[in-house]
């Protein structure tokens, strides 16, 4: 914890609509610490996206990197790259460029069905642990540079890196989370096609399955773990795969379960956390009070849970449960954005959490 006694929270509200999900995050996030009687919190406000740029000159200034690594973890917003200047498009992105520089390896990308939202899948409550440094994105599987070239004008080639070391450590995240959950993973590779880099990956998850003897595992080819949540994602509890199929399959998870919007993930080191929603910036709705605040909530709750766990503070894991519930709620009682088919808006859906927060506590 900081100086204070409170623990060190980075708040980067990015760009399109994420100013308006973070600083609704922010407030239920407050009020779950009122609700739960504390003030654990000590914010840190900082510059990310092209507001950044146009005042400081970088999507993500130094400074913002400095403050950060004295942070315990953050919210961040999405961030809208496509719409930086040319010099600026070509760098790593803010959110990649976090993830590289505090080594956050596990992607933890929940989904799960809903009171109150339509979605494919009726009863689904599973969480996808993807492997987050390396594979096919080549932004992040060289020291330096980009992991493609382009031998000919019609010629590419991008590598794919896959090390024991990766696939151990994300393995034993996602089997500690099995041991807390309902005691199954399912290891999600290519390894019949992608003999030997997905085939590591496979193998090394299997022995890190023997350090867990409580927990049962299994295995899918990507394509048919695809089409089995499809068919019944109540089957799944825990998968752990790497960054591509990872990638893609909370994607589909979450559509299944209603809508990405409801998509909340953290991107996890062994010290420190981001909480950022799995979806983009939406620049089409910004600064109207459209936007879905849902998976930038539980992605909060899910970081003052994940913050719980790592200080064996119980009070943290409080706020996150208060907060993941008090979401839940409000959707089981019809409040909801117009993506979901309702009529609230933003800050009335946050305001629907807050209140049932404050209802709790008795204020």
């Amino acid at each position: 914890m900081s100086g204070s006694g409170k623990y060190r929270l980075g708040v980067l509200y990015g760009d399109g609509i994420g100013p308006e999900i973070v600083a609704a995050a922010w407030r239920a996030l407050r009020a779950a610490e009122r609700a739960g009687g504390v003030e654990l919190f000590d914010p840190v406000e900082l510059p990310m996206g092209l507001g950044a740029i146009r005042e400081h000159g970088s999507a993500l200034p130094q400074r913002t990197k400095d403050e950060l690594g004295n942070c315990h973890g953050w919210l961040m917003g999405p961030h809208d790259s496509a719409s930086y200047p040319a010099e600026h498009r070509a760098a790593t992105n803010p959110s990649g460029e976090l993830r590289k520089r505090f080594d956050l390896y596990a992607n933890i990308r929940p989904s799960r069905t809903l009171q109150g939202v339509r979605g494919v899948a009726k009863d689904a409550d599973l969480v996808i642990f993807r492997e987050n440094t390396e594979e096919f994105y080549p932004d992040r599987n060289l020291v330096a540079g980009s992991g493609e070239w382009q031998v000919t004008p019609d010629v590419v080639v991008t590598a794919g890196v896959f090390t024991r070391r990766a696939a151990e450590r994300i393995a034993h995240a996602a089997f500690r989370a099995a041991e807390r959950r309902r005691g199954l993973v399912s290891i999600v590779h290519k390894a019949n096609v992608i003999k030997l880099g997905s085939g590591l990956f496979l193998r090394t998850c299997l022995e890190v399955a023997e350090q867990y003897p409580h927990v049962r595992v299994n295995d899918y080819h990507v394509d048919a773990a695809a089409a089995r949540l499809v068919r019944s994602a109540g089957e799944f509890d825990v998968i752990v795969t790497t960054n591509l199929f990872g990638d893609i399959l909370s994607d589909l998870a979450g559509e299944l379960t209603g809508s990405l919007g409801l998509s909340p993930s953290i991107n996890a080191g062994d010290d420190i956390a981001m909480a950022q929603a799995a979806h983009g910036s939406a620049p089409d709705i910004a600064g109207q009070d459209k936007a879905n605040p849902v998976g930038m909530l539980l992605s909060a709750a899910m970081l003052a849970d994940w913050l719980g766990a790592k200080h064996g503070d119980s009070r943290l894991t409080g706020i996150g449960r208060r907060l993941d519930g008090a979401v839940a709620a409000a959707l089981a009682a019809g409040v909801a954005t117009a993506d979901l088919g309702g009529a609230a808006t933003t800050g009335q859906f946050a305001q629907a959490v807050i209140a049932r927060l404050e209802a709790a506590h008795g204020g």
